[in-house]
């Protein structure tokens, strides 16, 4: 039995998700029962960590030997000498995966409680520690020093500052408190320090807080594969439409060995400053961002030239990435969604507005992947079938590697269409506690099926121009 439940929504949204998973074409296809079975597995699932915590290599600066022999040091320090493989993925050589323990449960539940938000709750989850700002609320003798329970308030009732709380929490595990209740609301000055050191979590993940910085990019593992999905080749003339916080970007550069150039935009000023500072980081010099609005990244005017900065003008580019803004409902774990369907579905016209963009910027034969962290057949096969209506230069492109399965029905896509996507879906595992034991007598290829099926909700397509529009 689970520790934790699925995940809750609004009823009208979690109506949406299901009339999706359980359209006429898949119910024909697999039966009601199956249909129902399925949904219910992705619902619980999204409230869970995937199996597999993932990290990128930048192979830019380090090889990957290199630094997975470093990182197996690192690991057995966090773990006191416990030992936890490292595996290097076989299809995604910069990719190196941890299995994730759990969910434990012989844990004992101490009297002192920290109650933290639901974003902060999600990385505890993912082997965050708690950092004083995901704090909502702390037992009212909590000292420095003190052995407290990490609860998270996953439908964000608690009022911040409050002393006690009887609404829907969930247990996340032990830790140190590094600051008093008195430090955390005092209110004198804006804290931002840490404020909770885990050291018994329910999944037992590894940290990577200022973990070997400049040489690991922690990433999921479908946003991995969008990027070699992509196949950037040196030299060529890169756009990522909607880059932040820059983990593909810097994937893209690296797989060119920075050599050529990436463009990155994004329109929220902090989120380039990131981008930046992860380029600089990794020690990439390929990459140029800039606050901009994707939208408007085409040039409409025969204006002069703005020396290489948005808006562009059309062919401008050999290959885009767009990573859509979307509703996140494949992004894990996720134990409560407070979004109203108005919410989930306002994604698709932004969507194509964009990729509108993007297939004005790219050259005749350059390619262009699409890709979300979301599940909604409307932002996925849905788009996939617009696109390929609308834009009649477009071809949809096997990928290579095909990590994910296959697109899912209800889009009125053909069967060989729905074999060129790629569909991460988390309802494919049903979801099992692990241990150090199990992982010590389970095969390595066993355990990269776990991890290519048991990750976040995720989707690309790849197309090619075949000629201009």
């Amino acid at each position: 039995m689970s520790v934790f439940p699925k995940i809750s929504l609004r009823l009208e949204v979690e109506n949406y998700l299901k009339a999706g998973f359980m359209n006429k074409e898949v119910v024909s296809a697999f039966g009601k029962q199956e249909a129902e079975r399925r949904f219910e597995t992705l619902l619980h699932n999204l409230s869970h960590p995937p199996s597999f915590t993932t990290v990128r290599v930048n192979t830019h600066l380090a090889s990957v030997q290199h630094v997975k022999n470093l990182l197996f040091d690192e690991l057995q320090k966090q773990f006191n000498g416990l030992s936890f493989p490292i595996l290097q993925h076989p299809d995604l050589q910069d990719v190196l995966l941890i299995p994730v323990v759990g969910p434990r449960k012989n844990i004992k539940q101490q009297p002192c409680e920290v109650l933290v938000g639901a974003q902060c709750g999600s990385a505890v989850l993912r082997g965050g520690h708690v950092y004083v700002p995901g704090i909502v609320s702390a037992s009212t003798f909590m000292k420095r020093g003190d052995v407290v329970s990490v609860y998270s308030d996953i439908k964000g009732t608690c009022k911040k500052g409050a002393k006690e709380f009887d609404g829907t929490k969930i247990f996340l595990g032990n830790g140190i408190s590094e600051l008093s209740r008195r430090e955390i609301f005092s209110r004198l000055c804006e804290l931002k320090g840490l404020g909770v050191r885990m050291m018994e979590p329910v999944y037992l993940s590894p940290s990577f807080d200022n973990v070997l910085p400049s040489y690991l990019f922690l990433q999921n593992l479908p946003s991995a594969v969008v990027s070699h999905v992509l196949d950037p080749q040196p030299g060529e003339k890169i756009l990522d439409l909607c880059a932040a916080p820059g983990g593909k970007t810097t994937h893209i550069a690296a797989l060119m060995h920075d050599q050529g150039e990436v463009i990155a935009l994004d329109k929220i000023s902090k989120k380039v400053e990131k981008i930046k500072q992860n380029a600089l980081l990794l020690g990439l010099n390929s990459i140029r961002a800039f606050c901009f609005d994707g939208t408007k990244a085409l040039k409409l005017d025969m204006v002069k030239d703005t020396d290489g900065e948005p808006p562009f003008s059309p062919a401008s580019f050999d290959r885009i990435l767009l990573d859509a803004p979307c509703s996140g409902m494949g992004q894990r774990p996720n134990m409560a969604c407070i979004w109203t369907l108005k919410e989930v579905t306002s994604y698709q016209p932004l969507q194509r507005k964009l990729f509108a963009v993007a297939v004005e910027l790219l050259k005749p034969g350059g390619v262009l992947v699409y890709s979300t962290c979301t599940v909604t057949l409307a932002e996925n096969e849905e788009q996939v079938a617009w696109a390929l209506k609308t834009f009649p230069c477009l071809r949809l492109q096997h990928q290579d590697p095909q990590v994910g399965g296959e697109g899912m029905l209800g889009a009125g896509l053909s069967p060989e269409q729905l074999k060129q996507l790629q569909r991460f879906d988390p309802s494919v595992v049903q979801s099992q506690d692990r241990d150090i034991g199990s992982l010590r007598d389970c095969r390595t290829e066993d355990m990269i099926w776990l991890a290519n099926k048991d990750c976040i909700g995720f989707f690309i397509a790849k197309f090619i121009k075949c000629r201009s529009t």
